[in-house]
């Protein structure tokens, strides 16, 4: 039976001397994987279109039982071009496909999840703020994991206090008066709760110019690597690179 999906390309892994197993992040099924045999091969047809972050249509050949399907041709919709020759773009692309196939699970469809990431490879290949666009992908994907943090008021008490602190034990915002349930709360400007709270709820079809400056851009990566790690502790194999990537400032 042919079967055919809307994908991106999310990890591309060799498989013997000239395939590989990809795995899409599709709009009708969410995450599959499928065999692209011989894509590595000089000629192949199937080379260009098993690339990573390619955006395309994947017409598949699926068997009767549960076996992983056979890519039997594709068509590039989005190639990213420019976003591949930016090394800190694709940083960054690499580690949002990372996070988002370890916090998803196959044959789950998310059409949300599928649009966002499509979304964020295009505004990558435009050349747009890549290091906010990964925070505002990392507190989307918090929600994802049901560990959104709490940020209308106090997480333990409920009360709109501040100056404020983010707990990551507790969960989210801490007021004044709650602060000592938290010895190792994180001490935050108030521009950084509130863009966390923009970003919650922020539609990235109208995202803007945001000027976020060097300090601000610090702690939301603090706060939101500390929910990660605490909570999930994923170990992403792109996020080491990344961090260089940031650390020097490409």
């Amino acid at each position: 039976m042919l079967v055919k999906w809307e994908g991106i390309v999310i990890r591309s892994v060799d498989y013997g001397e000239s395939s590989k197993v990809v795995t899409l992040f599709t709009r009708e099924h969410g995450k599959v994987g499928i065999m692209a045999r011989g894509a590595k091969k000089p000629k192949s047809r199937l080379g260009a279109v098993s690339q990573l972050f390619t955006h395309g249509y994947y017409l598949c050949k699926a068997g009767p039982g549960s076996g992983m399907p056979d890519l039997s041709q594709g068509e590039i919709v989005e190639s990213f071009r420019d976003l591949r020759q930016n090394l800190a773009a694709t940083a960054y692309a690499a580690y949002i496909a990372e996070l988002l196939d370890r916090l998803t699970d196959e044959r789950e469809a998310n059409p949300f999840l599928f649009h966002m990431l499509l979304l964020l490879f295009r505004y990558l290949d435009e050349g747009r703020d890549a290091e906010i666009l990964c925070r505002i992908f990392e507190t989307k994907m918090l929600r994802v994991a049901g560990i959104a943090p709490h940020l209308s008021g106090c997480a333990n008490c409920g009360a709109e206090r501040e100056p404020y602190a983010i707990s990551v034990s507790q969960g989210g915002l801490l007021c004044p008066a709650c602060l000592p349930q938290d010895p190792y709360a994180i001490a935050v400007s108030p521009s950084v709760w509130k863009l966390l709270r923009l970003f919650q709820v922020f539609d990235l079809e109208r995202l803007g110019e945001i000027e976020v400056n060097p300090s601000t851009r610090s702690q939301l990566k603090h706060v939101l690597r500390s929910f990660l790690d605490q909570h999930l502790d994923l170990r992403l194999k792109s996020r080491a690179f990344l961090d260089q990537i940031e650390n020097i400032g490409l």
